[in-house]
């Protein structure tokens, strides 16, 4: 026998907090449900491809993220999308690192170190889950030709998101420019194609170190922001970590990832 509850799939917030949990998410073997039911919701089979994983849950308890806020809604079939070149960080980077953020901790006592890095070439945008592949193989014809080159990123510089609810901390591009502004308009093709929106007219490309909820720019600007640059630029190891060679770029779309090596 169908239960009411499946049925009636708005009638209680206890089921909509379930199900916005992934509780409910397929209906397991239970069917579809009965036609009478007015607009059933079509079942999903157990881990479709397009399912988000469990760091793309469907809720939106900023508590569960950091405190992040999701720039869109979430909505099932929706992939979350980035084009970005990976920084491996090495073990003096990671020295480098926490110095930085342990003189940046006593102006904002609630920064986070970023535990990855990279330079974006893409904002993040949503694709539908049939587009990725087409999206990817586009991608991979457009940046097949590029050479990899050589950047540098060693000025301290602070950031927030559009909206301000993040502030970041982040390393700009000194030398390098050019070539991301290249190669960000051939991304930019890409994004064209499929309707999505391109990079920010004028980017400033950085390599993010650390982060915090809100706008705190104006604690870590001024004072705070010289005495890092002044770390960065006493720090030995700095213009051996901070000239990057670009080997590959990446592309992240929901919990699948696509690399296309630089010639």
């Amino acid at each position: 026998a169908m239960s009411a509850a499946l049925v009636g799939y708005s009638s209680s917030e206890e089921e909509q907090e379930q199900e916005e949990e992934g509780g409910s998410r397929d209906g397991g073997a239970q069917g579809p449900p009965a036609a009478s039911a007015g607009r059933p919701r079509l079942p999903v089979p157990a881990g479709l491809p397009g399912d988000p994983d469990p760091e793309e849950a469907v809720s939106d308890d900023s508590s569960l993220h950091g405190g992040r806020v999701r720039g869109f809604p979430h909505e099932r079939g929706n992939w979350a999308t980035h084009v970005y070149q990976p920084y491996i960080a090495q073990e003096e980077f990671l020295e480098l690192l926490e110095l930085l953020v342990s003189r940046a901790r006593t102006y904002v006592p609630s920064l986070a170190a970023m535990e990855e890095f990279h330079l974006s070439l893409s904002q993040c945008v949503v694709l539908r889950y049939h587009w990725i592949q087409p999206f990817v193989r586009s991608l991979r014809e457009r940046l097949a030709a590029f050479h990899r080159f050589f950047c540098v990123a060693d000025q301290v510089k602070v950031y927030t998101n559009q909206n301000k609810t993040r502030t970041f901390i982040g390393l700009e591009v000194s030398a390098g420019h050019f070539q991301l502004l290249e190669l960000v308009s051939e991304v930019d093709s890409v994004l064209e194609e499929f309707d999505l929106p391109t990079f920010y007219k004028d980017p400033s490309f950085h390599i993010s170190l650390a982060w915090c909820v809100g706008d705190l720019s104006g604690r870590l600007e001024g004072q705070c922001l010289r005495e890092l640059q002044d770390i960065v630029d006493g720090f030995e190891e700095s213009a051996f970590l901070l000239r990057i060679q670009w080997e590959q770029i990446r592309c992240k779309s929901g919990n699948k990832y696509f690399s296309f090596p630089l010639r």
